[in-house]
């Protein structure tokens, strides 16, 4: 029987355990898509440890909101799709139940998108979700327009790296922001025009630096927690901060710069609407066939090792995305 990994208990990796499960019939306007690669993201994490913003069904709880595979059934009612088709999940419905984290899953029909062409499915695991919130953040929300000076934090991660390539795509200026020296060559050769590393220098002065102190249009955060007040003052009076995470759990401060626009962005909210996530799959498609956007992919790890790979993500050092591939 295909496998699947579930838990019965939050807490650390540990509780995760791959369990064998019958494949399920897709329900009338479903389909059902045999995973060839899924992404181990943050959420997955909170929800295992327990943190997750919403409750979560114990026992035999799944996991898995990011995945790629190839159409293996349909629900009745289901037109413009067939077997065979490989598809990316655009959005898992009930993934406490029917998590990306198996070998199949079912979900509702106008929830998978297609796979770019020439994309392979460790690559098309890691599209979704980053560079889903990268764009909904920086073009719906905040406007990104060409010329725009963006920084960016959390730059070597998943989201970071797919708004270094979005923002070139647009003609912005993306410049990364990471806490280690050490990364600042990877950065720059993933499309940065310039990089500030924190442990070196003061992320205000650098950015006004790098701005001709005039100080970024935007601001995208996936960090929030006390220096969120600081990296507001890198905004430029009337600038826009984004943030799209919350990797420091620590408290946020309120941000120093009155004259900023602020949007909170939560992507899945947008990943539910067909439209919406349409054209955002449209501009993705268009940005691989060019080649602007290349996903990052930092280790790929088998199901088997499904608690190394959550380990690994617990370590907080990923560049890119973590892959998993039954």
């Amino acid at each position: 029987m295909p496998r699947v990994v579930v838990f019965d208990e939050t807490g650390g990796p540990d509780v995760l355990r791959v369990v064998d499960e019958p494949v399920i019939e897709p329900a009338a306007g479903e389909v059902r898509v045999r995973i060839e690669a899924f992404a181990v993201n943050p959420l997955d994490q909170m929800v295992r440890a327990g943190q997750s913003p919403r409750p979560v069904q114990l026992p035999h709880a799944r996991l898995g909101v990011e995945g790629t595979g190839v159409i293996d059934a349909l629900g009745s009612g289901v037109t413009g799709l067939a077997v065979g088709d490989p598809v990316i999940l655009g959005a898992v419905p009930d993934f406490e139940t029917r998590g990306a984290y198996a070998e199949y899953t079912t979900l509702l029909a106008d929830r998978v998108v297609p796979r770019p062409a020439g994309l392979e499915p460790v690559g098309a695991a890691a599209l979704w979700v980053s560079y889903f919130t990268a764009y909904g953040a920086l073009v719906d929300r905040a406007g990104m327009r060409p010329g725009d000076q963006v920084l960016i934090t959390a730059a070597s991660g998943g989201v970071g790296r797919a708004a270094i390539q979005i923002a070139r795509q647009i003609g912005a200026v993306p410049i990364a922001v990471t806490r280690q020296s050490a990364r600042v060559q990877s950065l720059l050769a993933a499309g940065a025009a310039a990089v500030i590393a924190t442990d070196r220098e003061d992320i205000g002065e650098a950015t006004r630096r790098h701005t001709g102190g005039v100080g970024a249009d935007i601001i995208l955060d996936a960090v929030m927690g006390p220096g969120l007040a600081e990296l507001s003052l890198a905004a430029k009076l009337g600038g826009t901060l984004a943030t799209v995470g919350w990797l420091d759990p620590r408290p946020a401060s309120f941000p120093a710069n009155p004259s900023l626009t602020i949007h909170r962005y939560m992507s899945f909210a947008d990943m539910v609407d067909p439209q919406t996530a349409r054209r955002v799959a449209a501009f993705l498609a268009a940005g691989v066939r060019t080649g602007v956007l290349q996903p990052t992919v930092d280790r790929v790890f088998p199901l088997d090792d499904i608690i190394e790979a959550h380990r690994y993500l617990e370590k907080g050092t990923p560049a890119g995305k973590i892959v998993v591939t039954p």
